[in-house]
């Protein structure tokens, strides 16, 4: 079982505290998930990946990544190997162009059964199947949705891909792999995002998410501050932030909340939050 964390800012935040200082950050989390780590994080539109196969804790390189980082799209996995062996190509979060994506849980049988594993792969398009370089599901799970998301539009690469089709190429993925499984109970736990749209799902692993604050430390001095939105759940559907988490970091002044099993949340170009059930949605 490995640990998510991500999140989508109307500014530029630090991520030194959810990673190390806080109370429950990422690299305390690493004690019971030491098979490596990684983070993506984005300037202007394009992610920069890094990525270990050495628990987090004990890197020091993960702490000084976190000392730096401030950015406005962010992405961290730390891993608990189930499929595939400890190395930094089966280490998430996985990229392709401006699309990065990490995974919490398996596809049913995939690590056991070598003509499910076969199957699962076939199920990408040639054109992004020649990408996989690891040996996971996860990495399997992500070029699916490329596949799809291609389907979808005319250019995955465009920065103008619009929260719908994410959510509807996700379902696709969702669908064909219950459909893989044969009703064994995949567990299915995602986070995805290409610098604009950020999007957390989730199918039998916890996910958590916040979109405001119950007092912001920062009122005096931030220029975005607006009360209504980064101290109260926003009415008109716009938000000032939205944090994933598999593990709430601290009982800080982030209010979280619980997502629904098969249940998803968004945002996307404008800020503009999206929720609803994946495999319900109308």
């Amino acid at each position: 079982m490995c640990r998510l964390y991500g999140f989508r800012s109307s500014v530029d935040s630090h991520v030194h505290r959810s990673l190390v200082a806080a109370e429950n950050a990422l690299a305390v989390q690493s004690r019971r998930h030491g098979d490596g780590w990684g983070i993506a994080y984005y300037v202007d539109r394009f992610p920069h990946l890094i990525r270990n196969d050495r628990q987090a804790m004990s890197d020091s390189l993960f702490r000084e990544v976190s000392g730096v980082v401030a950015t406005k799209t962010f992405l961290a996995h730390i891993r608990k190997a189930t499929v595939g062996s400890v190395g930094v190509l089966n280490c998430h979060p996985f990229q392709h162009g401006a699309w990065t994506f990490a995974h919490n849980g398996e596809i049913a049988g995939f690590a056991e059964d070598p003509a499910i594993r076969e199957r699962a792969r076939a199920l990408v398009d040639e054109r992004f199947r020649r990408f996989i370089l690891g040996a996971t599901d996860s990495e399997i799970c992500f070029y699916l949705f490329l596949s799809h998301l291609n389907r979808l539009v005319d250019d995955v690469h465009s920065p103008g891909v619009g929260t719908r089709r994410v959510v509807d190429a996700l379902r696709r993925v969702v669908e064909q792999l219950l459909e893989l499984d044969g009703g064994s109970g995949s567990l299915l736990t995602f986070l995805i995002t290409n610098g604009n749209v950020l999007l957390g799902y989730r199918r039998r692993r916890e996910l958590f998410y916040s979109t405001h604050k119950s007092q912001c430390g920062e009122r005096d001095t931030c220029p975005a501050f607006e009360a209504a939105r980064c101290e109260q759940e926003p009415r008109d559907g716009i938000v000032k932030h939205l944090i994933l988490a598999s593990e709430t970091p601290d009982e800080g002044p982030n209010v979280w909340q619980e997502l629904e099993e098969d249940g998803f949340v968004a945002v996307g170009h404008g800020m503009n939050l999206t929720r609803g059930g994946l495999l319900n949605l109308s």
